[in-house]
């Protein structure tokens, strides 16, 4: 494990109900996750391919290893913290990846959340089934 006599890049990143806390050090390219490699705890290579996204655009590929805690959430919502996350602590390590950052859209946080259930219905929007009689 990494001590914090180690320099390193701090970013938070959150996607649905998921929070991650990542931290960003130079070295060869590994990506730790709640303790386990990326290949171990993402099965699907979509999610890896999206946790690697911002090192694609930076053009920081195998430059910066990853330790990531991610709490709260899915597969998905999780994946998709990592990525903001790991945009933010990037942007600590050079100001000029802001721009390719900005344009690709990791910068900024996903809004989109589970709609409330509301009373008098069987879901957020789903009502009871009418039955005239």
């Amino acid at each position: 494990m990494y001590t914090s006599a180690k320099p390193y890049f701090y970013g938070t990143g959150r996607r649905k109900s998921s929070v991650a806390r990542v931290r960003v050090i130079p070295g060869t390219g590994s990506v730790t996750i709640n303790g386990r490699t990326i290949d171990e705890y993402f099965g699907l290579e979509t999610l890896k391919l999206i946790v690697n996204q911002p090192f694609g655009v930076t053009e920081t590929v195998g430059k910066f290893d990853v330790i990531a805690n991610v709490r709260g959430g899915g597969f998905s919502g999780q994946a998709g913290a990592i990525r903001h996350g790991i945009s933010r602590a990037l942007l600590q390590a050079d100001e000029n990846y802001r721009q390719a950052l900005k344009k690709a859209g990791f910068l900024t946080r996903d809004s989109r959340m589970k709609e409330r259930k509301k009373y008098g219905l069987k879901a957020a929007r789903r009502a009871p089934q009418f039955s005239k009689r």
